[in-house]
């Protein structure tokens, strides 16, 4: 197909795509707002050797891997929901808590999501604080330069809202809306691509030339015939005898 035979596509059967798009993305938008809102906070704790020594500095980065497996378990969990006051199992716990090393920086990012923004800042504070005082304690009974510093970078976090989004669930549903709606106008002229609509599509086809066409009123006439409809005359051709 050419250029021109797509922007024809697009001129006939482009309100298709213009109508799934807008109901894709009023869809999305209309369920965002039914959605229960989610919250997220996130605790930041800072991982730094003692003194900068490099051997030091890499066991450090090599802890933070093991120390993210260590704060997300069962026995941490249990820890929090005793301190906190936590109304929950530790399986429903685990569930809201999410956390990630960050090498390069020497820090381990503890996220927690809850219905209640208070809930989630209570938790990933609760899961940092119990993680700071148990490190501290271990490195208490090792030699000062060999210790590994661990501290909470700030008690004072937001949770913001994490999800949904209607906004951007409306962009992103007009969006795929779009590409439904330009399947939808491809698959009608592929149902239709026997047809030939032009001289030109016909000598492409055919690979012959096209002497003369049948003016459109004169099919539409023929139609009529076909159905019993009665037959308009042109004075102008009657013959009187």
């Amino acid at each position: 197909m050419e250029i021109k035979d797509y922007l024809r596509i697009l001129r006939k059967r482009g309100w298709i795509i213009i109508v799934v798009a807008l109901l894709a993305a009023a869809a999305a938008f209309a369920i965002s707002q039914v959605q229960t809102p989610i919250y997220k906070a996130k605790a930041t704790v800072s991982v730094v050797p003692a003194r900068p020594d490099l051997g030091l500095g890499m066991t450090a980065k090599d802890l933070l891997r093991n120390f993210a497996i260590n704060i997300k378990t069962h026995k941490t969990a249990r820890q929090v929901i005793d301190h906190a006051q936590l109304d929950l199992s530790s399986y429903d716990l685990l569930s809201k808590v999410e956390v990630n090393p960050v090498g390069d920086s020497f820090l381990i990012e503890i996220s927690a999501e809850d219905q209640e923004p208070d809930v989630a800042r209570t938790i990933a504070l609760a899961f940092a604080s119990e993680f700071v005082d148990e490190r501290n304690a271990y490195y208490a009974q090792q030699d000062k330069g060999d210790r590994i510093e661990v501290k909470l970078v700030d008690d004072n976090i937001d949770a913001p809202l994490f999800k949904p989004k209607p906004l951007l669930n409306a962009i992103a549903g007009f969006v795929l809306g779009a590409l439904f709606g330009l399947i939808i106008v491809f698959a009608l002229e592929w149902l239709e691509a026997d047809i030939l609509r032009t001289p030109a599509a016909v000598e492409r086809s055919l690979s012959v030339s096209v002497l003369g066409t049948i003016p459109a009123d004169v099919t539409q006439q023929a139609r009529g015939n076909r159905r019993g409809q009665p037959t308009a005359v042109n004075p102008a051709t009657t013959v009187q005898s």
